[in-house]
């Protein structure tokens, strides 16, 4: 499911950043696509094994027995799919980035505006990182591993963003600015809140985002001050 409302493309001033070559390659696909539900079963079992040993012990510890013993499948079988440690390591930096798209999209399609489609994104992502803590863990780790999907990662959430920054702003929603570095701006802010409250802390989320959204909605400047906007 998209992570966007539909919008109009974002203008040349202020138009999402796009991924180099590398970052745009496709990504990679087991040797052998299921054509079964059992295979999809398979394959999915896979994936969300390596998640779990990635997870605990990390990238270059981790053994494909122990993926297959998690998994439930015989060894011989991840070779279906896959042709190495690190084939399926490079499947999972992308499996994951699609499971928070698609997890963190229907939140940000229902709200009525801009700000509050930040605010629904950003607890649903705390959510799911609630759930899926070790995605921290393997995602930093593919900036060595595979880096070209650690960049896409990160530079395909940030064209979400700008995206839909961009349409709320020709909508009237928001003020016009640079698009590209508000973005990156609010996925930080949204990567770091994730990792101090979603892996390390167990407050109640709706605090965090409501605070959050204060900042995003007005920013850091005294409600009673007018501020001159920085030269």
């Amino acid at each position: 499911m998209a992570e966007t409302r539909t919008s109009p493309a974002p203008s040349s001033a202020t138009a999402a950043p796009q991924p180099d070559a590398a970052a745009a390659a496709p990504a990679p696909r087991p040797s052998k696509v299921p054509k079964t539900e059992r295979g999809r079963r398979t394959l999915r079992a896979l994936l969300n094994a390596a998640a779990e040993e990635f997870g605990e012990k990390g990238f270059h510890d981790a053994a494909i027995s122990q993926i297959t013993a998690r998994a439930g499948v015989a060894t011989g079988s991840f070779y279906v799919y896959f042709d190495s440690k690190e084939a399926i390591f490079q499947a999972l930096v992308r499996d994951l980035s699609g499971q928070v798209k698609d997890f963190v999209g229907p939140s940000i399609a229902a709200a009525p505006n801009q700000l509050a489609a930040e605010s629904a994104g950003q607890l649903a992502y705390l959510n799911f990182v609630r759930q899926h803590k070790e995605i921290y863990r393997i995602i930093d780790e593919s900036e060595f591993v595979d880096p070209a999907a650690y960049r896409e990662h990160y530079t395909n959430s940030a064209a979400r963003i700008a995206a839909r920054l961009e349409a709320a702003a020709q909508r009237g929603e928001i003020s016009a600015g640079d698009s590209e570095v508000r973005a990156w701006a609010i996925m930080g802010m949204n990567v770091f809140l994730g990792l101090r409250f979603g892996v390390w802390g167990d407050e109640a989320p709706e605090g965090v985002v409501q605070e959050a959204g204060r900042l995003l909605a007005h920013g850091l400047s005294s409600p009673s001050a007018n501020a001159e906007e920085p030269a």
